[in-house]
């Protein structure tokens, strides 16, 4: 196994953690969970998503979140946009980044963004012209890249196209979304083989949910194909609205506690993303997925 020396975290959960919750979490309780994450050590964590909040309404206070956090030096904020509306009230709450979105599956694509794959092309492009304009990173998002929950397996080829259109609109960065989380270690390597040959790989991240609990092993076999940027969710919150059936996000005190015990520097610390896990846990009110965060509980 060829493991880096290196690994970048970037946290989703105050996005793509809480957007499925049926509790509202408060404005507050929102952005005291920010401000401790900022404090961990993480240098990106997306903070909302500034979709329509009739699709959303867990995150129907994103402007909010994002004007009342405190903004930490080394750290970059992200939002996720899913059109020029969208776009300008990004802009407003002032953040770093924006990350743009699509599936990799017709039918995923049109149950999340109620468009086809080719009508939500030029709605993304003016979304990226206009952010690289205002001076703003762009991150893309393909999702059902290892399975729909829809149509079941995704050809390549569909990955392929979605994420050569994106790269040439200028995102800097394709997260590779295993929305369902069916992927496999030999899956997730075949996928790779194939889009390396055409993506450099330090443009590439992966995002993976744990449905099957192989979320884990799933990242070893991207670290061992040279991929170094993961996306994780504290406490392992989140699944798709429009993904029936997907649970949450692999764990970020999990992924860290792995590569910690591995000698793989994030620059994170555990004990302080264990403390933010142990408060989101209580203000969400259930047990979270995160094996780690279960044994602190226990010890």
């Amino acid at each position: 196994m060829n493991w880096p020396a290196n690994v970048t975290i970037k946290e989703v959960g105050p996005r793509d953690g809480l957007q499925n919750e049926q509790t509202f979490l408060s404005l507050e309780d929102k952005i005291n969970w920010i401000n401790q994450l900022s404090k961990t050590g993480l240098q990106h964590i997306e903070i909302t998503s500034f979709v329509n909040p009739k699709w959303i309404p867990a995150l129907r206070d994103s402007l909010e979140v994002a004007k009342g956090i405190e903004r930490i030096k080394g750290v970059t904020y992200t939002a996720l946009v899913p059109n020029r509306h969208g776009l300008e009230r990004a802009f407003e709450g002032n953040v770093d980044e924006v990350a743009v979105f699509m599936s990799s599956s017709e039918t995923h694509n049109q149950k999340n963004i109620n468009k086809s794959i080719a009508d939500t092309f030029p709605v993304l492009s003016e979304v990226v012209v206009e952010a690289l304009s205002a001076g703003k990173l762009v991150r893309g998002y393909v999702s059902t890249v290892f399975g729909c929950p829809y149509e079941g397996q995704v050809s390549i080829e569909n990955v392929i196209r979605v994420a050569e259109h994106l790269f040439e609109m200028g995102i800097h960065e394709l997260s590779l979304g295993d929305t369902i989380g069916v992927a496999n270690p030999k899956q997730v390597q075949d996928v790779l083989n194939i889009l390396l040959k055409r993506f450099p790989i330090e443009k590439l991240a992966l995002h993976f949910h744990d449905t099957h609990g192989t979320a884990l092993a799933n990242i070893l076999a991207a670290l061992d194909m040279g991929i170094t940027t993961f996306d994780s969710s504290t406490g392992g919150l989140g699944g798709c609205p429009y993904a029936p059936g997907a649970s949450g996000n692999v764990a970020t005190e999990d992924v860290l506690y792995m590569l910690n015990n591995m000698g793989i520097h994030t620059g994170i610390n555990l004990e302080k993303q264990l403390s933010a896990g142990r408060y989101i846990q209580e203000k969400i009110g259930r047990t979270l997925p995160s094996r780690n965060l279960q044994a602190c509980n226990v010890n």
